[in-house]
């Protein structure tokens, strides 16, 4: 077997002053944190540990910034997806001393704890609908046409299976649009880090989809909705066993990385009923239990709200904004896996929480500030009042350290590269 279980007993953060009351959950099963080796793995174990509950962390790379928390008992190394996944939480599961609950945090790792649920349930809580609706939702092409079939407001989209269904799209849209894959393949994550691509004409969308398209097995093509950054609105809920939302969470992008196609580097909690009630119609088209997330953007011409796309059976990014904001999302979906009474904070009061992924924001803010659309004043002003940091933590600081050292490898790997390779163009030239 290739699974190395790599335990390690973690100083864990002490406990702030309000976990000390009676809703500790530490004498409760574990959490079991599936992509630790993430940002989003990151923020999931530190939540949970917060809450005092006992945190197992299962990653692909011990060296990855986010990996070296504090915030769980174990680690254990190996593929966050596959076999390798299976067999490690198999070879895990006797010695948890309960049935612990699954928190995978990557679209992969969902599909795989959907797929093999019966192999898991010895040991382990799923939370998750049936598998034929996780798989709809998870892959783009399907929830796109799930969509469509339902009436929900999505972007003019095509479905590229071939050529020839590149050729047919590109005669029908209007440009720009984005391209993206069904599901972001190991090929397609090996061979770009981008999560979608902006094509400006018919021209380009073929000679991109001859370039691409073997990268995935399907992808999608959408006509782009107009509007910057700050048009883009998510919600993170949790439904119960009934289909019903047990909790809810509405924010909004306030600037990303990369912009317009990237992923969210600042973002602020707000009040949209609209992007609510969209996300509730969405996932009552489906018998639907566990996380889910929606994205939708305002098309600036029309006014309306467009799907995006949703995520589910796994936190975001985002979601630590929710428990910033006093609402426990993820210590939610622990009680009702297990039958415990739920968490008291379970509704959004539509305050000033916000979110930050620092070293990307500064980035994103560079860019806009070369563009001439912010200032740096502008730009300090706008990161005031309480805020959940992605990687930053006074109380488990070594990730958010760890995160800098590995940035500054590779842009200095980056730049000599790039000396080098000029270095040899001026000798070849003489």
């Amino acid at each position: 077997m290739l699974i190395t279980v790599a335990y390690h007993a973690a100083s864990r953060p002490a406990p702030r002053a309000d976990e000390e009351a009676g809703d500790s959950l530490a004498a409760g099963p574990p959490a079991v944190v599936i992509g630790l080796g993430s940002i989003v793995g990151l923020q999931t174990a530190r939540i949970l540990a917060s809450r005092n509950v006992r945190v197992v962390g299962v990653t692909g790379n011990r060296r990855h910034f986010a990996a070296r928390t504090r915030a769980c008992e174990h680690v254990v190394q190996a593929d966050v997806d596959g076999e390798q996944l299976l067999d490690a939480l198999a070879e895990l599961g006797p010695g948890l001393g309960g049935e612990a609950v699954l928190y995978p945090c990557t679209d992969f790792s969902v599909l795989t704890v959907s797929a093999h649920r019966h192999r898991l349930a010895p040991w382990y809580r799923v939370v998750l609908p049936l598998d034929d609706v996780v798989r709809t939702l998870t892959d783009k092409v399907r929830f796109a046409e799930h969509a469509q079939r339902c009436g929900l407001p999505v972007p003019t989209t095509f479905t590229l299976r071939s050529r020839d269904d590149a050729r047919y799209a590109a005669s029908q849209l209007r440009y720009p649009v984005v391209l993206k894959p069904g599901l972001k393949s190991p090929l397609w994550k090996s061979q770009t880090s981008a999560k979608a691509l902006r094509v400006a004409s018919a021209d380009g969308l073929l000679k991109t989809y001859d370039r691409v398209g073997r990268w995935a097995e399907s992808l999608v093509v959408q006509e782009y909705v107009d509007g910057g950054d700050d048009e883009l609105f998510t919600v993170n809920a949790y439904f119960g066993a009934d289909g019903l939302p047990l909790v809810t969470f509405v924010t909004r992008k306030e600037r990303q990385w990369p912009p317009h196609l990237g992923i969210a580097s600042y973002a602020r909690e707000c009040r949209n009923d609209d992007v609510l009630a969209h996300t509730i119609r969405l996932f009552s088209s489906l018998p639907f239990r566990g996380l889910g997330y929606l994205e939708m953007k305002r098309d600036v011409n029309t006014g309306g709200y467009l799907m995006i796309e949703a995520n589910i059976g796994r936190p975001t990014g985002r979601s630590a904004t929710a428990e910033s904001g006093g609402v426990e999302l993820l210590g939610t979906m622990y009680c009702d896996a297990l039958g415990l009474p739920l968490p008291d904070g379970r509704t959004q009061t539509y305050g000033e929480a916000a979110w930050l992924d620092l070293r990307r924001d500064v980035l994103s803010a560079v860019h806009y500030w070369r563009q001439g659309e912010l200032t740096p004043l502008a730009w300090l002003r706008s990161l005031r009042g309480p805020k959940a940091h992605a990687v930053l933590s006074l109380r488990d600081p070594v990730p958010f350290a760890s995160e800098l050292w590995q940035s500054g490898g590779k842009a200095g790997r980056r730049v000599a590269a790039r000396t080098w390779s000029g270095l040899r163009s001026r000798s070849a030239d003489r």
